[in-house]
Formats: structure tokens, sequence, C-alpha cells
């Protein structure tokens, strides 16, 4: 019965996707017209020079999607079709370039007489990252049944991350999106217990981003929980030497498994980092391969090129020559504590509503498990051990490294980035921010709670065996009308959730400073 309306749930899911309730390419108008309407702010961003000759279909496809290339979206735009020519290019992890390129060069190719490589590029964007936030949606709410055991909260859940504060990230030329569907894919296989393709997923995911290095946290900390669950079964039926066997080799596994998973998600990390080392530090090209345009850029800017002629940077003569740790520090001045200056007061105050919700939701998960928090959710007390079921929801003790995880996030991303990034920083590696947020709804809003047939509105199980045979009403737009009767919870998660929707629409399409 419970897997029937799991399959009920999904379907319901599937079928608000399909008649476009929570797709991003819904922004993709929106952000066409405020894009033409706001004039683009001047800022002092990567902006290359176009050196490719514009096609027929270029400056109708700039028009439209011109929006989703802007701040380090150009980055990615420019890596794609140039590769990494520029010493602070090497910021952007490479899987996102690759899959933008492969789109372009294969299922775009036949427009190539319509649309310049760049012109594919940007409809690559839009066509990629939507279906890749499908597959990031579809993803976290099989990871949120799994680890909340909460059918309701995981499709709640889901429906807020839909309508994510950091929207436009999911859309824009930005690996947010390709992370995501991998980091929730991976932990999904984790919890199921398919170890060596969530490290597949999770290894790939660190391709995308370095913060899915991570992830490794998961990896040690869940095949640990179960390897201490077989000890205990162990000694409660097993004797003498044959019990000491099983011991050994539980320990020997884990260690196994947790030095080889590390392995294969680090691999993508260090390989870029090598395939760095060998383009600035024994470069073999020369400037002449490189567009006088862009060479003209990279000498104006003071971008460093690989050049055979030069001496190799003094990043290369550290013990440990990282060339992504010597951009941060040089490129972006990223560091401990560097942000905290009187006039990005403006920028913490952005990132304030998600810090408030993870320090939240780590505050609410100790007080409703002080013991639990205090032995690292690694083995049971005697009042616990008597329980077959723990209870399901936010405070279930599967959440517990989910938390710490998305602690971890939060301190790291406010004393060590620029913390207006926290936002989409967690809100794409995280599910704690949506379960939290699901969790108060869930808790204080009366009208999510109705089941009253003659408003499907309200009612979570509309759906039909043979397909949306009535288009099915998701539940968090359907208490917009009522926004003023809400709660005030309601209307404040909404309020932040939705605002922040609109506004990243408005001012990152138009070169002005966001999240």
């Amino acid at each position: 019965m419970s897997r029937q309306k799991d399959k009920v749930t999904f379907h319901l899911l599937l079928c608000l996707l399909h008649h476009g309730f929570i797709l991003p390419y819904n922004i993709v108008f929106p952000q066409a017209v405020l894009n033409a309407a706001i004039p683009d702010h001047e800022a002092d961003a990567f902006k290359p020079p176009r050196t490719e000759e514009p096609l027929y279909l270029d400056s109708t496809v700039d028009w439209l999607l011109g929006g989703l290339s802007h701040w380090d979206a150009e980055h990615y735009l420019f890596i794609a079709e140039r590769g990494y020519l520029y010493e602070h290019n090497f910021a952007f992890f490479p899987l996102f370039p690759v899959v933008l390129r492969g789109l372009a060069e294969t299922l775009l190719w036949p427009l190539s007489g319509w649309l310049s490589v760049r012109g594919r590029l940007l409809v690559a964007v839009a066509l990629g990252n939507s279906a890749l936030f499908l597959l990031s949606v579809v993803a976290l709410y099989a990871l949120s049944r799994i680890v909340l055991q909460d059918r309701r909260l995981a499709f709640l859940s889901s429906l807020l991350y839909c309508i994510t504060p950091a929207n436009v990230f999911m859309t824009a030329g930005y690996s947010e999106s390709l992370f995501a569907a991998l980091t929730f894919g991976g932990l999904f296989l984790l919890e199921k217990g398919f170890t060596f393709r969530a490290c597949l997923a999770l290894s790939i995911a660190t391709a995308a981003r370095s913060n899915g290095l991570v992830n490794i946290g998961f990896l040690l900390y869940l095949p640990s929980l179960h390897a201490i669950s077989q000890i205990r079964l162990y000694r409660a039926t097993l004797k003498g030497h044959l019990k000491v066997f099983h011991y050994i080799w539980v320990i020997i596994r884990l260690l196994l498994t947790s030095l080889f998973g590390t392995a294969i998600i680090v691999l993508p990390f260090c390989a870029f980092q090598y395939y760095g080392y060998r383009t600035f530090c024994t470069p073999s090209n020369s400037l002449e391969l490189i567009p006088p345009a862009l060479l003209s850029l990279g000498e104006r800017k003071g971008y460093r090129f690989p050049d055979v002629n030069r001496p190799p940077p003094l990043w290369c003569m550290r013990p440990l020559p990282l060339l992504y740790s010597h951009i941060q520090d040089v490129y972006w001045d990223v560091g401990f504590l560097r942000y905290f200056e009187l006039k990005q007061i403006p920028n913490f105050i952005l990132a304030l509503p998600m810090a408030t919700i993870g320090i939240m939701a780590a505050y609410a998960y100790f007080l409703a498990n002080p013991e639990l928090c205090l032995r690292l959710g690694l083995w049971e007390t005697g009042a616990a051990k008597g329980l077959d079921k723990p209870t399901p929801g936010m405070f279930n003790p599967r959440v517990f490294v989910y938390i710490v995880h998305s602690t971890v996030l939060l301190v790291f991303g406010t004393l060590c980035m620029h913390v207006q990034v926290l936002t989409r920083f967690m809100a794409s590696s995280s599910p704690v921010p949506f379960w939290i947020s699901a969790h108060l709804l869930l808790l204080n809003e009366p009208l999510l709670h109705r089941r009253i047939t003659s408003n499907p509105s309200v009612h979570l199980q509309t759906h039909s065996r043979n397909g949306c045979k009535h288009t099915p009403q998701n539940p968090i737009i359907a208490l917009l009308p009522h926004f003023k009767s809400c709660s005030p919870t309601t209307q404040s998660i909404l309020g932040y959730f939705l605002s922040y929707w609109v506004l990243g629409l408005a001012l990152h399409c138009n070169f002005l400073p966001w999240t």
C-alpha cells in the first residue's frame, strides 16, 4: 500500500512538471522581457569579445536568451567555445562546459547554418538546464522520501525547491542544476545502499563544482552507520571466534569502501588541478595561436595566458601547486573573514534569509534530538533501541548527517566565501533548506491540512491512473490567492522564495549584483 501511495505522489509530481508549473523554462520569456525593459548595468565582469561572425538567428537567440549569459555564465560559455584560455577560467570546473559543447555539437548541430557556436551554446543552456533541473527535482523527491520517511513532507519540499530562491541560476549558464541533480541522485543511491554507483555520481558532481568534495562526508558516515548496525547484530547473534572474524571483516570492508570511494570522488578535482598545472607550469603553446581580440583583452585586463616564452607563475613553485586555490585567492579575494567589511553589509543582508533557514534547521534539530546529536547519531541509547522504526519527518535520525552537511556549508560560506553566493551555494547542494521550510509550512499552515474534495487546490492527491486527466494543482501555488489569510510563517517563507524568484530575474539578467 505504501509503495502504491509513493507511485501516486510521484505521478502527481510528474504531472505538475508536465504541465509546466515548476519547470525553469517558464522564466525564459519573463527574463527576456526584463532584459529588454531594463538597461544593462555596466559591471566590471568578464565580457570577452565576439570573434565569430553572427548568423541569421543569432540576434533573435541573443534577445531571447541573452539574460542567461551574464556574470559567471560568460565564463562557462567562453570555456565551452574556446577552452581554458585564461588562468582565471580554471575557477570553473569542466563538466558543465563539456555538456554545453556536447549539446551544441550533437543535438543542435542541424542549426549550425543559422546559429553560431555561441548561439547554439545559449540554446543548449536553456534546454540543458531545464532538463537537468527536472532531474534534480525528481532526485530530490526520491532522496527526501527515503530519508524523511514522510511522503507529504517530501512532496512539499520538492515543490518548494521548484521555486527556489536561487531559481535564476538553475536556468542561466551556471552549473547549479547539473550539480544538484548529480548530488541528490548520488545521495539517494548511497541511502539505498548502491555505494559504487553513488560514488560515480558524486565523483561526476565533483567535476562540476569544487564543493562536491564535501560529499565525501556522506560516504564516510553512512557506510559507518551501516557497519555499526552490522556489528551490533553480530554481537547479539554470534559467539566466539566467528563473531571476531565478522567484526574484522566489517571493519576491513568499511575501510576499503571509504578509501576507494574517497579516491573516486576526489579524482576529478585532482585531474583538473593537474591539467591546470601542466597548462601553466609546463606550457607548450605560444601566443600566436590566440586570436588577436582575445589576446588584446587579456593584456588590457591583466589575464595570464599559458605562454611557453614566459616564466611559470609563482604558484607553480609551491609545495602543493593548486591552481584553484591561487585563483580564489588572487582573482576573487576569497579567504577566511576577508569579506567582513562594512561595505559588504548589503551582501550579508542579501544572504541573511538563507543563513537564517540553515541556523533554524540546525537549532530545531538539536532541540528535538540533543542526545542523538551528542553521540553523532552513530549508536542507539537504551530508550531508542526498543523502537522498531524511528518517527518519520524532519527530526528523524537519518536527517542528522544532512543537518551537519548543511551547517558546514553555512559556516564555510559565511566565513570564507563571497557571502552573497550563500543562497545558490546551499540551495544547489543541500536538501535541508527545503526540508525545514516544508516542515514549518506543514506545522503552521492550516490550509495545507484541509482535505476538501470540492476544492482540489488544497488536496494533494488529485490524480488519474491513466495520466493527468485533470491538471493537478500545486499546493504551493494554491496558497497564493489566500496569501493574506495564511499564517505569518507561510507568508515569510513564500514571501522569501517568491521575492527572490522575481528579483533574481530582474537583477541577474541585467548585470546587476545578485546572489
